[in-house]
């Protein structure tokens, strides 16, 4: 899979949402632990509707290499579809975390 990246000063980001069996088989927490193993920084969380939402910065190849990931997921979902849109980065995160709704 191709990925295109938008970038300032060798940062990157991106807004994700991941649909599929991605709620109750701990998503958020392979995704939290993958995210911290390649240097991302920002938050996700499980939404209302069954899906799952990120935010996601940092160097651009290590954010490719994460959002490829996310297409996959951990062995215990079953990940669909990941509607990713690239933005600017906020540069106000300093860690990647968990977010409860």
């Amino acid at each position: 899979m191709m990925i295109a990246i938008r970038s300032m000063a060798g940062a990157a980001a991106f807004d994700a949402t991941v649909y599929g069996r991605v709620q109750n088989v701990g998503f958020r927490y392979y995704a939290c632990a993958e995210a911290k193993r390649l240097g991302v920084s920002g938050w996700i969380r499980n939404n209302p509707g069954g899906d799952v939402e990120i935010h996601a910065e940092g160097d651009g190849e290590n954010l490719k290499k994460f959002a490829s990931w996310l297409n996959m997921g951990p062995p215990s979902g079953s990940v669909h579809h990941v509607d990713l849109h690239w933005s600017e980065p906020l540069g106000t995160y300093r860690g990647f975390t968990v977010e409860y709704c």
